[in-house]
């Protein structure tokens, strides 16, 4: 078998890395410690899960570029990396964790601060733990069959898909679904479906230039009006008020509470 050849450059660069850091006595994080990490946050365990970034911290960080905050931005994306999966195994519904992950990457690249930037790893960590816990207490309280209909919505809020999906989705009658859910969650799968969608338009709102229209195209509500009446039943004003309102506030803050969906 023809064995593949590894780029003569890349291999150069290696070696002159790996020769700069023992020059200058460094190293990567030990594995350990980062697998401490890791199982800190499938544990929700906040305190410990700090205490193993600290002590990461201590350390030199990897030069992942030239430029010392693009470096550190790299940095923080492969720790983002690493609590998403972790957050994963901890029982965090795929989707919600990638949603988590792409909005505190957005974060890290709008910083240009070191000390921000530094600041964002521990919100991260931090959130992503609250989050899993949040998605673990959501799920303790339902049935089996309410649990998946739960992961299913929130994993398709970008989807246009019927009751009788969803309850084909669970391998129940649509009607006693329905009743069900309404049973256990105490709201309508309706008005959870919108709760959802509403509370993931709002990243959309605040991170990007899209247009209230196309906002609520996205997430599949049949026109503007009825997106900007349901999202007024949540938050009190319409989408434009809301971006208004808290749109500075929301690309100097990484406070994610927004994406609650439970």
């Amino acid at each position: 078998m023809k064995q593949s050849s590894i780029d003569p450059e890349i291999v150069q660069r290696f070696l002159s890395r790996k020769i700069h850091h023992q020059r200058e006595y460094f190293m990567h994080p030990p594995y350990v410690i980062e697998k401490r990490l890791f199982n800190s946050i499938i544990a929700a365990n906040c305190e410990s899960a700090v205490t193993c970034l600290d002590k990461i911290n201590t350390l030199e960080r990897a030069v992942l570029a030239e430029e010392p905050v693009r470096s550190l931005k790299n940095s923080l994306i492969c720790s983002c990396t690493l609590m998403t999966r972790a957050a994963i195994e901890g029982g965090m519904p795929p989707e919600v964790a990638f949603n988590l992950s792409d909005a505190y990457i957005q974060e890290i690249e709008r910083k240009e601060k070191m000390t921000d930037l530094s600041l964002l790893e521990y919100t991260m960590l931090e959130g992503f733990i609250r989050k899993l816990k949040e998605a673990r207490r959501s799920s303790r309280h339902y049935s089996h069959a309410v649990h998946l209909a739960i992961e299913y919505i929130q994993e398709n809020s970008l989807q246009d898909f019927s009751l009788e999906n969803l309850a084909s989705h669970v391998y129940l009658n649509p009607a006693y679904l329905s009743h069900l859910f309404k049973k256990e969650v105490g709201t309508s799968i309706t008005d959870f479906i919108n709760r959802v969608k509403t509370r993931e338009s709002v990243y959309f709102l605040l991170h990007t230039n899209n247009s209230i229209s196309e906002v609520a195209l996205l997430f599949h509500f049949c026109n503007q009006s009825y997106y900007t009446t349901v999202f007024k039943k949540y938050f009190g004003m319409t989408p434009s008020q809301f971006r208004k309102q808290r749109g500075e506030e929301g690309r100097q803050k990484t406070d994610l509470d927004d994406f609650s969906l439970i």
